[in-house]
């Protein structure tokens, strides 16, 4: 064993340090990479997430072409492709992960998701619906209730769209805007007392949420007609 002089030790360590400099690891790990990319996009700081998020992709899909991929490669590399925006890529790895993992519900979510953002609302109805059976208690349950409680709302389907938010809140509750959206139909199915108490939660959230105060007003005005 080669032991580095603590002076050279100290110059190393204030390279690093001045330079922001970081040695590769020897197992990049793609969903670390991921997480770094969620993480600074969170805090707006998209063009060093783009960084992070193309070598979590450069990961997974050399993992994939020396077979060396598991699930948790295919569901890091869609998770990933979703915040870059790239849906048909999303539901083509998608796919060909499911096809080897069919019980991958993350995989699952996921597509239901791109699928949404494509506009086939068809296949994201049943990729969610999909997840919600079988994963009941799933970390991502709460977000397939309220993309299955969009899809009703775009379509008009009122009742259906009240029972998918009614769902969403009870396993989410501090989300503002999944209340306002549940008072919405509520409101669009004219049932005005209830759409009450929902735009009034999503207030409570958020004071400042000029939609659901108007909402609140609007329908408090429909409830006392």
């Amino acid at each position: 064993m080669v032991i580095m002089p603590r002076r050279d030790t100290l110059t190393l360590l204030l390279l690093i340090v001045l330079t922001g400099t970081v040695f590769p690891q020897n197992n990049p790990d793609a969903l670390t990479a991921y997480r770094t990319g969620r993480d600074l996009e969170n805090r707006s700081r998209i063009s060093e997430a783009a960084v992070f998020y193309a070598d979590a992709v450069r990961i997974c899909t050399d993992e994939i072409a020396r077979n060396t991929a598991d699930r948790d490669t295919y569901t890091v590399l869609t998770w990933t492709l979703q915040r870059q925006k790239k849906y048909a890529d999303v539901i083509t790895w998608g796919e060909r992960g499911l096809r080897l993992y069919a019980d991958e519900y993350r995989i699952v979510e996921t597509m239901g998701e791109a699928y949404f953002y494509q506009d086939n609302l068809d296949e994201s109805l049943r990729y969610m619906q999909r997840y919600a059976n079988f994963v009941p208690q799933g970390e991502r349950t709460s977000v397939a209730y309220f993309f299955i409680g969009e899809i009703y709302r775009l379509r008009k389907q009122f009742h259906h769209a009240d029972i998918a938010y009614t769902t969403a809140v009870r396993l989410s509750p501090e989300l503002a805007l999944w209340w306002y959206r549940l008072g919405s139909v509520r409101e669009g199915a004219g049932d005005f007392s209830q759409a009450v108490s929902a735009y009034e939660q999503a207030v409570k959230l958020n004071a400042n949420y000029k939609e659901a105060s108007d909402g609140l007003a609007r329908v408090r005005r429909q409830a006392g007609g």
